[in-house]
Protein backbone atom coordinates (compact mmCIF):
# COMPACT_ATOMS: atom_id res chain seq x y z
CA UNK A 1 0.00 0.00 0.00
CA UNK A 2 1.48 3.42 -0.90
CA UNK A 3 2.09 5.93 1.85
CA UNK A 4 0.74 9.46 1.90
CA UNK A 5 3.03 12.11 0.38
CA UNK A 6 5.41 13.61 2.91
CA UNK A 7 5.02 10.79 5.46
CA UNK A 8 8.16 8.72 5.95
CA UNK A 9 9.79 6.81 8.79
CA UNK A 10 12.65 9.33 8.81
CA UNK A 11 11.48 12.95 9.18
CA UNK A 12 12.23 15.11 6.15
CA UNK A 13 12.92 18.52 7.65
CA UNK A 14 12.23 21.72 5.70
CA UNK A 15 12.44 25.47 6.25
CA UNK A 16 9.85 28.03 5.28
CA UNK A 17 10.24 29.64 1.88
CA UNK A 18 10.27 32.92 3.85
CA UNK A 19 13.48 31.93 5.65
CA UNK A 20 16.47 34.01 4.70
CA UNK A 21 19.87 32.63 3.86
CA UNK A 22 21.50 34.44 6.78
CA UNK A 23 21.12 31.46 9.21
CA UNK A 24 19.39 33.47 11.92
CA UNK A 25 16.32 32.60 13.95
CA UNK A 26 14.92 29.86 11.79
CA UNK A 27 12.79 26.86 12.55
CA UNK A 28 12.37 23.67 10.58
CA UNK A 29 9.34 21.42 10.37
CA UNK A 30 8.75 17.83 9.32
CA UNK A 31 5.47 16.02 8.64
CA UNK A 32 5.04 12.75 10.52
CA UNK A 33 2.03 10.45 10.96
CA UNK A 34 1.17 11.94 14.38
CA UNK A 35 1.35 15.57 13.16
CA UNK A 36 4.26 17.95 12.69
CA UNK A 37 7.70 18.13 14.29
CA UNK A 38 9.26 21.57 14.88
CA UNK A 39 12.91 22.27 15.74
CA UNK A 40 15.53 25.01 15.86
CA UNK A 41 17.48 24.81 12.60
CA UNK A 42 20.69 25.81 14.36
CA UNK A 43 20.34 22.93 16.85
CA UNK A 44 19.04 19.95 14.88
CA UNK A 45 20.29 17.38 17.45
CA UNK A 46 18.39 19.06 20.31
CA UNK A 47 14.82 18.12 21.30
CA UNK A 48 11.95 19.11 19.03
CA UNK A 49 8.27 19.92 19.55
CA UNK A 50 5.51 17.67 18.27
CA UNK A 51 2.16 19.25 17.43
CA UNK A 52 -1.00 17.78 15.96
CA UNK A 53 -1.88 18.40 12.33
CA UNK A 54 -4.87 20.43 13.56
CA UNK A 55 -2.67 22.67 15.75
CA UNK A 56 -0.22 23.18 12.85
CA UNK A 57 -3.04 24.11 10.51
CA UNK A 58 -4.41 26.58 13.06
CA UNK A 59 -0.96 28.12 13.51
CA UNK A 60 -0.52 28.56 9.75
CA UNK A 61 -3.98 30.11 9.39
CA UNK A 62 -3.27 32.57 12.22
CA UNK A 63 0.17 33.41 10.81
CA UNK A 64 -1.31 34.15 7.37
CA UNK A 65 -3.78 36.59 8.91
CA UNK A 66 -1.14 38.46 10.93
Amino acid sequence: MPTAPGLTSVPLWFKSSYSGGNATECVEAAFVPCGVLIRDSKRPKHPHLTVSARAWSGFLNDARQA
